[in-house]
């Protein structure tokens, strides 16, 4: 790692991986994701779906600033999927749904640890472009 990082490219791919999360997470994602994605069964194709749009969307970041880790969506596709599937097994297993603390517990987990994979995606192309 160098000595000095851009503070600019860090702090510009940060916001661009937030308001990346904001859309891939909520805007696009449709209800027959968010609740396929968390069945006991039938699931994978909602799950591959919500996380390619993840992968599509981190694609087009790395595309316009770093096209030599174009392959990192490859990268947040499966960091996406192995979450979610963790938040809805865990939630299933808890026996939890939305009014109860534990639900929002493991739905924070889950929002934490896909933006920390964003921190180090912005941390890469910070370090990059420095």
């Amino acid at each position: 790692m160098p000595d000095k990082i851009s503070t600019a490219w860090f702090l510009a791919a940060l916001v661009v991986f937030l308001f990346k999360h904001l859309f891939a997470d909520f805007i696009l994602q449709t209800s027959w994701m968010a609740n396929g994605k968390e069945r006991e069964q039938g699931w994978i194709v909602p799950l591959t779906v919500h996380a390619g749009i993840h992968a599509a969307t981190t694609a087009l970041i790395f595309y316009a600033w770093l096209p030599v880790y174009f392959w990192m969506a490859g990268v947040d596709f499966a960091v996406h999927f192995v979450i979610d599937r963790a938040k809805g097994e865990t939630g299933r297993a808890l026996k939890v749904d939305n009014t109860q603390s534990v639900y929002w517990w493991i739905f924070g987990v889950d929002q934490t640890l896909h933006h920390l994979t964003h921190l180090g995606f912005a941390l890469l192309i910070a370090v990059a472009r420095s």
